[in-house]
Order: C-alpha cells, then structure tokens, then sequence
C-alpha cells in the first residue's frame, strides 16, 4: 500500500514538461510551469525581478538559470548585456 502512496504523491508533484530539469530545481520549475513559461524565449519575457517573486527561486537558482540562459544567449527582459 506505502508504494501506490508514494507514487501517486511523486505523480501528483511533478511538473508536467522537462523544460529546464535538471538545471533547476522542482519547486521553480513548478513555479514557471504554472505560469505558461515552458521555453527559453518565454522566460525572455520577464524581468529578472519578476522571476525572483516566485515561489521556489533563491539566490542559488537564478544563477543556475542565469548561467543556462546566457549560455544560450538568452536574457531577462531589460537586462540584454
């Protein structure tokens, strides 16, 4: 019975999309699931102010997406260097 548990809870708290898995974590990747941002350019939209707010980005995981989008010459909105 513990095993049905577990993977219903582990299905029901998945993001849907392997946009950016396994270079943030879940609870972010959640965030911008639920906010209809599932590519790179999407996520261009925004500010980088913006993104802090959401739940699930601290100080480690927006270098981790700050690294991955300037390796693929991607920026936040306002902040093209």
């Amino acid at each position: 019975m513990a095993k049905c548990l577990y993977s219903v809870c582990a299905v029901s708290h998945a993001a849907k999309g392997s946009f950016l898995q396994g270079i943030i974590p879940l609870p972010a990747r959640r965030a911008l699931e639920k906010e209809k941002i599932d590519s790179l350019e999407k996520l261009s939209d925004y500010s980088e102010e913006e993104i802090k707010q959401m739940c699930g980005f601290n100080k480690s995981t927006m270098q981790k997406l700050k690294v991955y989008m300037m390796e693929n010459g991607i920026y936040f909105k306002n902040n093209e260097s």
